[in-house]
């Protein structure tokens, strides 16, 4: 059974006529990063946000429409700002905020409580640590 981005990549290229490699040249990917996102049985991480944006590209859809079938695809639901602070085409949203708010909800509540402690031991580290 496809997943989400596969169905996704299936349905444009049936509906256009497009071969992997005219998906490809479009959005400025491999030939063979369109192919294994199109076939691949399981994608165990995120594809690059650069990855992402070829694709869409390429295939001529909307980024945050392949953003969310590649989460969906990796078994991660990603979080959904609230409408005042949703991004915009001026102020778009940051995909590796929305990986990581995304990520956290499938660790243990253990794994959780190591996180929350580095993230505010980064936080609350002097300013000219880098």
């Amino acid at each position: 059974m496809a997943n989400a981005l596969q169905q996704i990549i299936r349905d444009r290229l049936d509906s256009e006529r497009w071969s992997y490699g005219d998906v490809a040249r479009r959005g400025g990917i491999p030939r063979s990063t369109v192919h294994h996102l199109a076939t691949a049985d399981h994608m165990a991480r995120m594809p690059q946000p650069a990855t992402l944006e070829g694709l869409a590209q390429g295939l001529g859809i909307p980024l945050q429409t392949i953003r969310q079938a590649a989460a969906e695809a990796c078994g991660i639901h990603l979080y959904a700002p609230a409408a005042e602070s949703a991004p915009t085409p001026e102020a778009p949203g940051d995909p590796e905020v929305d990986v990581l708010i995304a990520s956290v909800q499938r660790l243990s509540s253990e794994d959780r409580r190591h996180v929350a402690a580095l993230v505010e031991s980064l936080l609350n580290r002097p300013s000219g640590d880098s």
